[in-house]
């Protein structure tokens, strides 16, 4: 297995193709107030700290109440296919820890959580009959949230699609998984909506769509020809939209609606008009099969002409589905794109990195702090959104405890620094984003890499489900506390 490629390389494949619980130490009663952040380096008041995680990368209990099958059981079950043979059979037991995790939110101070609702713990079979206890489980994590202080941003599709829909048609390859999506989407709107106000319809196509069907290396695990893998891409966005339709249509007034995607964030090399005009167009055509045609109703004329004869089929009222409005927009940021400008007839060229690029332990992430600026504020301008979230932001570090037990991952504490000063920069200079998502809570199977690579702001025992503050969690919950980069 080629453990350089991961779920997070939208930028690289998809755009560029078309990508136990304690106090944490030192946190008591007693604890003085923090220093304030340095003089121009604060958060718009009101601005929503949170952390993030997927239902599959964490929940574990795959066979317990009603819940039916997954692609990634199916795939992470299949030798081969994910390090050291790992699965999502257990992972974090957060099915059975939640109050346990959400008390992890609190310690933090985090006042937004995003997750994600299993489908097929929703609809087993992916439609028909849903399963009550599935919903249940939902029903009991919103409410602890919400006696936590915490608001629940729940997203309905993390990957984990129905079994019986990728046999029955071929997952995303068919317009009735589309057409399921959106009833799946109608039906929670309609059971949780009275306390949930944020819906997410899906996470990542960049990933999902890119990986599971075209590179193959994540679930379903298939290598499509191109035609077949262009109209899988359409009709990931196209139930996207349907469930848009489906989550107004079902949910109770007051809710918003939005979506998580790890578009190419497209930087200008040199920050002069030049490049910066150039990051914009590539912003625009790097994004073309997914978040271009949601927020502009086309396909952009280079797209299809890249890809001819075997650009997808399509409909005015497919498009119009695809571009129903949104609330919000989320953007899952990791890496930057950087980008020239060139006499191209497009008028962009992409700059490759170096051998010698910086990279987190991932080789896939390099580090471009500079992403949290142009990626928020590129959006801002081609697409005039109101409300932008950061739906993910992280990294990955070797995370080996030390002989006091703590993880001193001075690494991810640099990486969200310069991550975070860029994205002040963003809100000082009037860029709407109105939240962060630090991705993750806690360490959790993360996917082809199994569990060797770990994400999150607690390191995780996967012997004795242990979670454990890092020294990462510390400089987070500072930063919250004083809203702003000390």
């Amino acid at each position: 297995m080629d453990n350089d490629i991961s779920r997070r390389t939208f930028a690289h494949v998809a755009g560029l193709g078309a990508l136990s619980l304690a106090i944490p130490r030192g946190a008591t009663a007693e604890t003085e107030e923090p220093a304030p952040a340095s003089p121009g380096r604060t958060f718009p008041k009101g601005f929503l700290w949170g952390t993030a995680t997927a239902s599959y990368q964490v929940e574990g209990a795959v066979n317990e109440d009603g819940r039916g099958p997954s692609i990634w059981d199916t795939f992470s079950h299949t030798p081969g296919k994910t390090v050291n043979g790992a699965t999502g059979d257990v992972a974090d037991d957060h099915y059975h820890r939640y109050k346990q995790d959400i008390q992890l939110m609190k310690a933090l101070g985090v006042k937004g959580y995003r997750f994600s609702i299993a489908w097929p713990r929703v609809f087993p079979q992916g439609s028909g009959e849903p399963n009550p206890k599935g919903l249940d489980f939902y029903n009991r994590l919103v409410d602890e949230l919400l006696a936590n202080g915490i608001q629940p941003f729940a997203t309905l599709y993390h990957w984990d699609l129905p079994q019986a829909l990728q046999d029955d048609g071929g997952g995303w390859e068919s317009r009735n998984t589309a057409e399921a999506f959106g009833r799946y989407a109608g039906y929670v709107a309609q059971h949780l909506s009275d306390r949930v106000k944020h819906f997410f319809t899906t996470n990542e196509f960049g990933a999902f769509v890119e990986l599971g069907y075209g590179i193959g290396i994540h679930a379903p695990g298939l290598k499509l020809p191109p035609a077949r893998f262009n109209q899988t891409r359409h009709h990931a966005v196209l139930g996207h939209g349907l469930a848009v339709q489906a989550i107004r249509a079902n949910a109770k007034p007051g809710i918003q609606v939005g979506i998580a995607e790890n578009m190419a964030i497209c930087c200008p090399v040199i920050e002069t008009p030049e490049h910066i005009s150039a990051a914009e167009r590539a912003t625009r055509e790097l994004n073309a099969q997914y978040m271009t045609v949601i927020q502009e109703g086309r396909y952009t004329d280079a797209y299809l002409e890249r890809t001819g004869a075997d650009a997808p089929k399509f409909t005015p009222a497919d498009l119009k589905v695809i571009s129903s409005p949104l609330d919000f927009v989320g953007i899952n940021i990791y890496t930057a794109t950087w980008i020239r400008a060139d006499d191209s007839k497009l008028g962009f060229a992409v700059v490759p990195n170096p051998a010698s690029y910086p990279h987190m332990l991932s080789p896939w992430l390099t580090i471009g702090p500079e992403a949290l600026y142009w990626g928020p504020r590129n959006v801002a301008k081609l697409w005039k959104a109101k409300t932008i979230y950061i739906t993910e932001n992280g990294c990955s570090s070797s995370d080996v405890p030390a002989a006091d037990g703590k993880v001193y991952d001075t690494d991810r504490v640099m990486y969200l620094r310069n991550y975070l000063t860029q994205l002040q920069r963003a809100t000082a200079d009037g860029v709407p984003v109105k939240g962060y998502f630090c991705w993750s809570l806690m360490d959790n199977f993360e996917w082809a890499d199994g569990y060797t690579n770990r994400f999150g702001l607690h390191y995780v025992d996967y012997q004795t489900q242990t979670r454990t503050p890092k020294l990462s969690a510390d400089f987070y919950r500072e930063t919250i506390r004083r809203n702003g980069v000390g």
